[in-house]
């Protein structure tokens, strides 16, 4: 079996506060693989974006990260200089973080936003900027002439898409989506995540999917991590997660899951 791309060993993340430490992340452990797409699900506060923040190093104070390794392409990205770790950072590992206007600036039109990503990690001229940006655009799906416009101009599901073409510029080998469609309705969802398949399939990228809504994990992760109160109770492949779940907290979140009946499927679609 090749190596994983990325190997989380025994990562633990405390919040150090006023009245002693707690503790987010509790002994956690596991791998993606190249080219797969990872899901990590559980409820909210349940520590999933804390491991996203960790990998990238962009946790916060009070937030530490008090043990394990985080091994990527078998170098531990925990011990890695801040200025190696900045070449590594958005050019091999991209974020795509859970609100898209929060991520854009709106005092900025698009292809500046843009430019400064290429310009920053790849020196990039405005030029060539620009063309990358409108190659991107054509990638999601969104006319490249709207490359010049404001982010409040977008709807918010161009703007998820958006925020993907920037991650997706740089062609990191790995890409964290912390819950990417959070607030967007379920067509777009549906839409949003196709692309996002379409994209892994031609480039080739790993995914790590963080989101709380297992169903549509399901029909996008190879894996799927379940995690309950900062630690991981349960992985595995898709279908065995689904069809025969080893936890009874992963049967609960299945079982929270509606279920229209057929009768009423065939009266609404009749």
């Amino acid at each position: 079996m090749d190596a994983p791309l990325i190997d989380i060993r025994n990562l633990t993340v405390d919040y150090l506060l006023d009245k002693g430490a707690f503790t987010a992340v509790n002994n956690v452990s596991f791998s993606i693989g190249r080219g797969e797409i990872f899901g990590l699900a559980g409820e909210s506060g349940c520590g999933k974006s804390t491991i996203a923040y960790a990998i990238t190093r962009l946790s916060k104070a009070p937030a530490w990260v008090s043990g394990g390794e985080i091994l990527f392409d078998g170098v531990d990205l925990l011990q890695m200089p801040e200025a190696k770790l900045r070449d590594i950072r958005w050019t091999r590992i991209g974020m795509v973080f859970q609100s898209a206007m929060n991520s854009l600036n709106p005092l900025m039109r698009v292809k500046d936003q843009f430019h400064d990503v290429l310009n920053r990690h790849e020196g990039f001229s405005r030029e060539q900027s620009l063309a990358r940006g409108e190659e991107m655009f054509r990638l999601v799906g969104i006319a490249p002439g709207r490359i010049h416009d404001y982010p409040h101009q977008f709807s918010g599901g161009m703007r998820q898409r958006i925020v993907i073409a920037i991650c997706l510029a740089l062609k990191p080998d790995l890409i964290i989506m912390d819950e990417p469609t959070t607030a967007l309705d379920v067509v777009v969802q549906r839409e949003i995540m196709e692309q996002v398949l379409d994209l892994q399939a031609q480039y080739g990228f790993s995914v790590l999917f963080i989101t709380h809504d297992l169903h549509l994990m399901s029909q996008t992760c190879h894996r799927i991590g379940v995690m309950l109160k900062g630690q991981l109770v349960e992985v595995g492949d898709v279908s065995q997660v689904s069809r025969a779940p080893a936890h009874a907290y992963t049967r609960q979140l299945w079982d929270a899951i509606p279920h229209l009946p057929a009768t009423a499927r065939q009266g609404w679609f009749a």
